[in-house]
Formats: structure tokens, C-alpha cells, sequence
């Protein structure tokens, strides 16, 4: 009993690592922890009937293959494999960023090892200032030029059995006990966010372990194929020289 009660607690303290905190303008919690600023009404709007039919995320771009990126942290190469059949919008946002260079300079300014191994969490834009204090990122997103605002992606979450993601809910919240298609293992590549679903905007994090308390709530959308030895030397403040896609642009459709 004691172990159990031990492992929820760490749990507990872990996930509010993956929080973003910050204000914004609808009412953004303050949990110490992740990606950007708070969603609005829409993280009410989708599921996957409402998806298929009047998409309420027909602008944000996707993904529908695969796509290989490769990111360069203190000259060592890490490979990602992003899943698009899975998570069409959340890889497709990670691969218009990465196309975008909007990773090129960004540092990592959460890492968190101890009470075990945890994530490695960057990609907050405001890190591209060199000026700007490592210990203050955590609360920055993607701007988007054609807008002016911060572009934020719904949560997207395929269970393992199922043809279509539930999006804007997490498994608890919906009652789903199963599994999740792409799961919290080692070297999972995912997006963090505020408290609501549909916060993520461009903060990413990459497991140092198997989490799987993770699953249901936080959307991977792509594994580390090689160059883990080089994420489980990252330390806080490290910069990524570059973030490039290396195969499968062609599968990147634009929103709109």
C-alpha cells in the first residue's frame, strides 16, 4: 500500500512538470510546469464525429504520413520517426515548426532526472533571445505570422482499437481504461500543455523513461529511432543548433 501511495505521489509531481504555465486571455492556470498559453471554447468543441464531419481544425496543418526529422544538440544527431496515421495534426504541427526553423536556436530548459527518469522538455520560442533567463522559459508558443496569434492544437489521443483520435478529451475524462495507440514508452516524443486539452502550441518533450501515467492525458506523435544517447546527456539550457526535416515533407498539407 505504501509503495502504491509512494507511486502515485511521484507521479503527481512529474506530470505538473508537463504543464505550461502563463497567463493568456481566456483564465490560464498556474502550474508549475509546461507549454503555452491556455486554449478557449473550442478545447469543448471536437470529437471525432465532429472532426470527420464540420472540421473545427480545418486550419491548422497535418500530416498524413510518416516523416523523419533530426535534431542537432551539441553536434550529436537525434532522429525522430513522426507518426501521422496516428496523430495527423500534432505531427503535422511539429513538422511545419521544424519546417518553419522554428526550433533552430531553442533551447531545453526543463530536464527533470531525479526522483527518476522523467523528460526532457524545449521549444519555447521566447528561448530564441539569448538574454532571456533559461529558468523563466516554460510558458512561450508558436506566434504564427499569418495571424499574429499563438497557434494552440487540440489534444489528440488515438486509442489503440480505434480508426479515428479522440480529440479535446483525455481518456480519463472520457472513461476509456484501454491503452492509447502511441504509448509513453522511452524515447516518446510528445507535446506538452497547459491545464486545458487544447493548449499545446510548440513545447515538446522526449521520455527519459517508460511512463506510462502519462498515456491518455499527453499526445505523442513520434519516437526517438536513434540518437537517445545523445538526449540522455541533455542538461538544462542546452540549444538545439537545428531542427531539419530529413523525409516525408510531401506528406505536410498546409491548413487552410
Amino acid at each position: 500500500m505504501q509503495m502504491k501511495l509512494s507511486h502515485w505521489v511521484i507521479s503527481g509531481l512529474l506530470t505538473s512538470v508537463l504543464v505550461i504555465t502563463g497567463c493568456t486571455q481566456s483564465s490560464a492556470p498556474t502550474d508549475t510546469a509546461s507549454v503555452s498559453p491556455a486554449a478557449t471554447e473550442s478545447a469543448e468543441l471536437a470529437s471525432p464525429s465532429a472532426v470527420v464531419g464540420d472540421d473545427p481544425f480545418q486550419n491548422l496543418p497535418r500530416l498524413t504520413g510518416e516523416a523523419t526529422v533530426q535534431l542537432v544538440v551539441k553536434g550529436s544527431p537525434i532522429t525522430i520517426q513522426v507518426d501521422g496515421a496516428d496523430a495527423p495534426i500534432t505531427a503535422g504541427n511539429f513538422v511545419d515548426l521544424v519546417n518553419r526553423g522554428v526550433y533552430n536556436g531553442l533551447a531545453f530548459h526543463r530536464v527533470v532526472r531525479e526522483p527518476q527518469p522523467f523528460v526532457v522538455q524545449g521549444g519555447d520560442p521566447q528561448g530564441r533571445d539569448p538574454n532571456f533567463p533559461i529558468d523563466r522559459l516554460g510558458t512561450g508558443g508558436f506566434i504564427d505570422p499569418a495571424t499574429s496569434q499563438e497557434r494552440n492544437i487540440p489534444l489528440e489521443i488515438k486509442p489503440a482499437e480505434a480508426e479515428q483520435p479522440i480529440y479535446s478529451k483525455t481518456f480519463e475524462s472520457e472513461g476509456l481504461t484501454e491503452a492509447p495507440k502511441l504509448r509513453h514508452t522511452r524515447g516518446a516524443v510528445a507535446m506538452a500543455r497547459s491545464t486545458p486539452p487544447d493548449s499545446a502550441s510548440s513545447q515538446f518533450y522526449i521520455t527519459l523513461s517508460d511512463l506510462e501515467f502519462l498515456d491518455g492525458s499527453y499526445a505523442v506523435f513520434g519516437y526517438v529511432t536513434s540518437g537517445m544517447e545523445v538526449v540522455d546527456q541533455i542538461q538544462q539550457g542546452d540549444r538545439i543548433t537545428s531542427a531539419t526535416v530529413i523525409s516525408g515533407i510531401e506528406n505536410l498539407k498546409p491548413g487552410g
